[in-house]
Parts: structure tokens; sequence; C-alpha cells
């Protein structure tokens, strides 16, 4: 049993060094509670109002910067694994990064792969692939909120045995009527929960909250369970919030392959062409 805490964080956004100091702190009271794994969210030192290219160039990091260093300094004091969003700055390349960190430093980068909107002007597209961590609480993997929506990313993390996938995200209410339903859950709420039942895999999504510049955070983070079902959450609209949740990882595997429904023994990899361009 791994105990998974994901962190809700509300703005402003205006003084980095402020920004990663709550981090540290929510980190901190996160471990306090136990958790073994926590997950901050997208891009989380820096405003999404993004701006342009130079704008967030200047305030973005590298894996050496002052927020990496933060976060394994706790990571370290406590025996905890971080992934968290930032934008990294790796040589002319300024990419929207989620990193694993953990007490011996830095575990895993993953660079977004699938740029929404206005990110297409300030970050370079991540064309390393899909990683996979194995940590002693289990294998893990993180996509970044709009790769999300790409079904043939997170079944590519099944087919390569993750149990636990952690998603930094920034659901905001651009283009959505109506951003939260009766219940106050958000439309990716659904969608994470359905990724979570369908792939039989833990789903961690930790998003920022209410008012930053111009973009309206939705909240709503949460643990989703391999059974669809919430395990922690939804998080308010727009409050800051630490929700844990105990995520027994590995009965995953045990899941993936019942009697008469193994997801991976089960697939028709001869019928999928059209998904990568292929033609039968």
């Amino acid at each position: 049993m791994a105990r998974v805490a994901v962190i809700q964080l509300v703005g402003p956004w205006s003084d980095p060094d402020a920004v990663r100091a709550r981090t540290v702190a929510l980190l901190e009271e996160a471990a306090r509670r136990g958790a073994e794994l926590a997950v901050l969210p997208e891009l989380c030192t820096v405003s999404y109002d993004l701006g342009g290219r130079q704008e967030v160039w200047a305030v973005a990091e590298s894996l050496e910067g002052p927020s990496v260093v933060a976060w394994v300094a706790v990571a370290r004091r406590w025996g905890l694994f971080v992934v968290a969003g930032l934008p990294e700055r790796a040589g002319d390349r300024l990419y929207n990064t989620a990193v694993l960190v953990g007490p011996e430093g830095v575990r895993g980068v993953y660079r977004k792969a699938h740029l929404y909107g206005q990110e297409r002007e300030v970050f370079d597209r991540g064309d390393e692939g899909f990683g996979v961590w194995d940590l002693p609480v289990g294998r893990v993997a993180a996509l970044l909120c709009y790769d999300l929506r790409f079904a043939e990313a997170v079944r590519i993390l099944l087919l390569r045995g993750v149990h636990l996938l952690c998603v930094p995200t920034t659901w905001t209410d651009q283009g959505k009527p109506q951003p939260w339903d009766d219940r106050g859950w958000c439309g990716a709420n659904y969608l994470a929960a359905g990724h979570a039942y369908g792939n039989r895999m833990w789903v961690a999504c930790a998003d920022r909250a209410g008012q930053d510049g111009r973009v309206r955070a939705l909240g709503c983070s949460a643990v989703f369970a391999p059974t669809g079902y919430a395990a922690v959450g939804p998080a308010p609209p727009d409050a800051e919030a630490i929700l844990v949740a105990d995520c027994d990882l590995r009965a995953v595997e045990e899941m993936r392959q019942a009697a008469g429904a193994d997801l991976v023994a089960d697939r028709r990899p001869e019928l999928y062409g059209e998904l990568v361009g292929q033609r039968r």
C-alpha cells in the first residue's frame, strides 16, 4: 500500500520565490500526513497566464535550478517522492516539464508531448516518449494535462506496466460553457476516471485553483482508483487542498489479468494501425 497525495495550489503566482516556498510547505504537510509520493500541478512555479516565450523564458529554470533543489531537499528530509511541473530551460529549448525527484535527487523527467493552445507558441514539444520509473512504492509515470486526452499515451504506459499515473495539470474554464457539473466534477475528472478504469491503474491529478490572471483554473484535484471511482476528491474549485489516498499499487497487475478480461492479452494490435498512421 502506498500513500499518495495530490496538492492543489492557489495564486498569486507573481512571486516565484513565494510560490516555491509554498510548495515546500505543502509538501512537508503532505509528508506529515504520511504521503510517500506527492504530486504538484503543471507549471506550478509560474502563472498559467503565460504571455509569450520570452516572458516564460525569464522565469524558467534548469533541472539544477532553485525549485528542483528545494523539492529534492524536502524529499531527502522526509523520504518522499515528488512529481512536479515547471517550465524547464534546457540549452536553447524551453519545455513544459514534469520532474520526478526523490531523496537521492532527480529520478526522472517527462517533457510534455502534446502542447495545448497558447503553449505551442511558448514551449518546444517533448519528443523523448513516455518514461516509466520503478520506485519503492511501485511503477510510476507522468503525463501533463492535455496529454491525458490521448488514449495512445496512456495505453503505452499500461503496456509498460505502470501502476500509478501522475498528472500535474492545469484544467481551466477555457472553451467550457459548463466548467463543473451538478456534483462539482469537471469534464477532465471523468476523463481521468475512465483511464483509471479502462487501464486498471491509479491516476493522481493535481490542479491549480481559482483565478490566475486571465485564466480561471477549475481545481477538482483527485486520485482515481483502478475501479474508476474517486479514492479522494475532487477538491473544491477555488481552494488550496492536500488530498491523500492509500493506493494498493501492486493489486493492479492482478486486476489487469482477470478471468475473461486480460487487458494486454485481449488486445488486437493488427486492427489498430490507423492510430499510428498505418493502413491495413
